[in-house]
């Protein structure tokens, strides 16, 4: 793809005091995606035109970077009648001369801050092939998507090249996969998901977006034309620390962001470690294909369908999507407590590095939640909305979940301990102390999935303002019913992916 970019960009760029810092990220993508970049002579002569004679000599040693279009091209009627009724000084006919070499077809994109040359090429009929620099990052990026950046946990993403493939976790792959270090290093630009424990890589996620034009011959059944996402490369070695449901969680997050209709993996059934990754995928809605073969032998292939729809019955089976209509409860949540439930939800006044280390709880979908509160009316499916406490102005609404069940009949303290363990953020010596504390009103247990973290938060004050909580003495201490048209606003002002949302 040939790129022409406009004077002003090439003057921010390479004078001294660049004023537009998206600049840098509109080269890295263009250079990363192998894009030429080209300038007009139009700009060549205009940089001539500096009074500055030094940075007039810098930057025409800069140029030899660009592909100067050498030769211009005859003025199209079109661009010439389009420029006649619009154009007004020298600078609006120069820019109708960098317009008339896209609407010629010799380069096939033009980024420019000027709205003129944006109206212009509307009236060209070529207004989807000018771009400001923003609307070009936004297109890349959505075309291109980057991997969710994770700022909680020890979960990291780091290039193929940084990892040590000849740690023994790879040994597995290496065996299913004859070739596989050849595979891997040819990777080394590409990044993947990974964990370490004690310096030894214990978990890796390697996914890949793949369009609708990807052949799949040797599946069977074939697969239709879709957007997929591809489980590339997955593997979790069980510690304890629930990491599977982390990178499950990954997979999710990246499948919604880059909009895909389908996830799939391919995978042998041979060993107890693929049967355990095939009844983590089937938990959350993967369902077996066919087969995939290949000179290694024959791999099973499991779907998940990212339909926007919503299973009451199992929510899991369509996470991560939750139902706009159904009951929505705010529930308070303290501080303390708050990052380490739900670490995506980290506040920006919270320092990552004090989540770190690992817990369960943390990286668990399916988390508890326990509660007094005298509502205990919930039911599988419901939504819940966190309330992280802390008064009028520092309160805010962080967080969205969804009902897996709820449990009131517990019949000890044994029992509320095994069912609250690993997925609660209290030790088993807290737990007893929350069993213990009024006999007379046991604690009950609220399953759910850890479905979403809110892009924009509302304080206490917003939530006043809009009627969602009445005063300050109104501040929610259990599960309280959130009005149907106060839910729909809360998504609205949170800025909550309308992906996510099954009306």
């Amino acid at each position: 793809m040939r790129i022409l970019l406009d004077t002003n960009i090439i003057i921010h760029r390479e004078g001294n005091y660049p004023s537009n810092k998206d600049i840098g990220i509109l080269f890295r993508w263009i250079d990363n995606l192998h894009y030429t970049k080209c300038v007009h002579q139009v700009t060549v002569n205009e940089i001539n035109k500096l009074k500055a004679g030094n940075t007039r000599e810098v930057m025409n040693i800069k140029l030899d970077a660009y592909n100067v279009l050498q030769v211009q091209s005859a003025m199209n009627s079109r661009v010439s009648s389009v420029s006649q009724t619009i154009d007004v000084t020298d600078n609006d006919r120069n820019d109708s001369l960098l317009l008339n070499e896209l609407f010629v077809g010799k380069v096939d994109v033009f980024i420019t801050e000027d709205k003129k040359i944006k109206k212009k090429a509307e009236l060209l009929n070529i207004g989807d092939k000018v771009f400001t620099i923003e609307a070009f990052l936004e297109k890349v990026i959505a075309e291109h998507p980057s991997l969710v950046d994770y700022k909680v946990l020890s979960v990291t993403t780091d290039h193929f090249g940084n990892i040590d493939l000849s740690d023994d976790f790879f040994d597995s792959f290496k065996v299913d996969y004859p070739g596989f270090e050849g595979w891997f290093n040819k990777k080394s630009e590409e990044v993947a998901y990974i964990y370490k424990s004690d310096g030894k890589i214990s978990a890796f996620l390697y996914l890949k977006t793949e369009d609708q034009n990807e052949t799949y011959e040797d599946i069977e059944p074939l697969f239709s034309k879709k957007k997929r996402l591809k489980i590339g490369t997955f593997k979790v070695v069980l510690n304890g620390y629930k990491l599977g449901e982390r990178f499950i969680k990954i997979i999710f997050d990246n499948a919604i962001k880059q909009k895909v209709e389908e996830i799939y993996v391919t995978i042998f059934n041979k060993s107890l470690e693929h049967q355990r990754l095939i009844s983590l995928l089937e938990e959350f809605g993967f369902i077996y294909h066919g087969i995939k073969h290949n000179k290694y032998g024959d791999e099973s292939v499991y779907i998940r369908d990212m339909t926007k729809t919503f299973d009451e019955q199992n929510p899991k089976f369509t996470y991560p999507f939750f139902k706009e209509n159904s009951k929505a409860y705010i529930v308070p949540i303290k501080p303390e407590y708050h990052t380490s439930l739900l670490p995506d939800s980290i506040l920006k006044t919270e320092k990552p590095a004090d989540f770190v280390e690992n817990e369960s709880f943390r990286n668990a979908i399916s988390k508890v939640y326990i509660s007094r509160s005298w509502f205990r009316d919930l039911h599988r499916g419901d939504t819940i909305v966190f309330y992280r406490t802390g008064g009028y102005y520092h309160a805010v609404i962080s967080t969205i979940g969804v009902i897996e069940s709820v449990v009131a009949n517990i019949k000890d303290g044994k029992q509320f301990i095994d069912l609250c363990r690993k997925r609660s953020v209290f030790s088993d010596k807290e737990l007893l102390e929350w069993w213990d504390y009024n006999p007379r009103s046991r604690p009950f247990i609220v399953n759910f999935l850890y479905l979403y973290s809110f892009p924009k938060r509302l304080t206490m004050k917003r939530l006043m303002e809009i009627g969602v909580i009445a005063d300050i003495s109104s501040a929610p201490r259990g599960f309280e019913l959130i009005k149907q048209e106060k839910f729909e606003q809360i998504l609205k002002e949170t800025q909550t992916d309308e992906s996510l949302i099954v009306h």
